[in-house]
């Protein structure tokens, strides 16, 4: 992907102070506090956030592989959040419309939202093979939400101050040398301790060709004791007055193939 094609999607400020993403969630928590925000899924790391009167598209993909199966998810949508520029998650040429676009690390402003984008190495060798991978964490309709992309490297110290507590986690399950196995997924739950989490980037029937991930039961199997909810749905709509008052539970989604 050639930088200028990136370089002409993008349309957010960048905020020079690093400390504005970190007091950003509670902000735009008051800002927006009361409403939902409805998250769909369209496979593997990719989803479409709705609510606050902005439309959230992360990690478009192209169909090969392990999403081979999925629909190409040309979505309308005002902001585009990728976490990395492989095929599986930055392929900003199916875009419909122009959407602005965020791809690097930083803090940035989108209308009333703030976004801060940490970076994370994509893999276990310090980013040496496949480069670096953007976590993205913003609030949404007074929902604190962080996508981890495709990380595969522990969560330090500072990164984990970035990313504060999420009410809603997207975490990838199914390993492969890009993303958390099932253990390393756990791994991460416990640093982040959020409230709801969903599972991404595992294997489904879309896989079709080469897939190295694993079912999403592998880190079901995992996390035993913490409740599940599998929905017979490729979205749901999350307020904060439904997220747990203790503990946390997990969401499953389901395509619509």
């Amino acid at each position: 992907m050639k930088r200028r094609q990136l370089m002409r999607y993008a349309g957010a400020g960048l905020l020079t102070a690093a400390g504005a993403g970190i007091t950003s969630g509670l902000e735009s928590y008051q800002a927006q506090a009361g409403g939902s925000v409805s998250i769909q899924w369209l496979g593997h790391t990719c989803f479409l956030f709705t609510g606050g009167g902005q439309r959230i598209l992360v990690n478009p993909f192209r169909t090969l592989g392990c999403t081979a199966g999925y629909r190409s998810p040309r979505v309308a949508t005002d902001l585009v959040l990728i976490s990395s520029q492989l095929l599986d998650e930055g392929a900003v040429e199916i875009l419909s419309g122009n959407p602005r676009l965020l791809y690097e690390p930083g803090a940035y402003q989108v209308g009333r939202v703030r976004i801060q984008g940490i970076r994370t190495d994509h893999d276990r060798e310090n980013g040496r093979r496949f480069g670096t991978n953007v976590v993205w964490q913003w609030n949404q309709s007074g929902v604190s939400l962080l996508h981890l992309g495709g990380a595969a490297a522990p969560i330090s110290l500072e990164q984990k101050i970035l990313m504060g507590r999420p009410d809603v986690l997207f975490l990838p399950v199914g390993g492969g040398p890009k993303a958390y196995t099932p253990e390393e997924a756990k791994q991460a739950v416990q640093v982040l301790n959020p409230k709801v989490i969903v599972p991404t980037h595992y294997r489904t029937r879309a896989a079709k060709g080469a897939c190295d991930s694993v079912s999403v039961d592998n880190f079901l199997s995992q996390m035993s004791g913490t409740p599940v909810r599998r929905l017979n749905s490729d979205s749901t709509s999350i307020r904060t007055a439904d997220l747990p008052k203790e503990g946390m539970e997990i969401r499953v989604l389901s395509y619509r193939f």
